[in-house]
C-alpha cells in the first residue's frame, strides 16, 4: 500500500484544478491544509478552487485568512474583490479591487 504525502496530495490537487475539477481539488487541498496550515500557496489554491466551484463563502473565508497573514498579497486581494462581486456585494468589493489594482499598477 502506497503512502501519500502532503506533497503528493498537492500535486494531485493541482492536476484536478488544472483539469477544472475544482471541487475535487478543494477536497484534496483541505487535507493538505490540515497538515500545513501556514502554507499560503495551498490556502490560495484552495480559495481559487472554492471560487471556481461556486463555494463563495468558503473562498471569502480563505482569502480573508490569507490577507490577515499577508495584507500585501495582491492576488488574494483581487480574488476577494471578485468573490464579493460574485456574491452581489459590489460596494464591499470595490476597495479590494482598487487596492489590488494599485498594488499591481493596473489601471482599473
Amino acid at each position: 500500500m502506497a503512502v501519500t504525502t502532503a506533497a503528493d496530495e498537492y500535486r494531485l490537487a493541482t492536476f484536478h484544478f488544472e483539469s477544472k475539477a475544482y471541487a475535487d481539488a478543494a477536497r484534496l487541498l483541505e487535507g493538505v491544509l490540515a497538515e500545513e496550515p501556514a502554507n499560503l500557496s495551498v490556502r490560495l489554491l484552495l480559495a481559487r478552487s472554492y471560487y471556481h466551484s461556486a463555494q463563495l463563502g468558503r473562498a471569502e473565508a480563505e482569502l480573508l485568512r490569507i490577507l490577515d497573514t499577508d495584507p500585501a498579497e495582491d492576488y488574494a486581494r483581487l480574488m476577494l474583490g471578485r468573490t464579493l462581486e460574485r456574491q452581489g456585494r459590489a460596494e464591499e468589493a470595490r476597495p479590494h479591487l482598487r487596492l489590488a489594482a494599485a498594488m499591481t499598477g493596473e489601471n482599473r
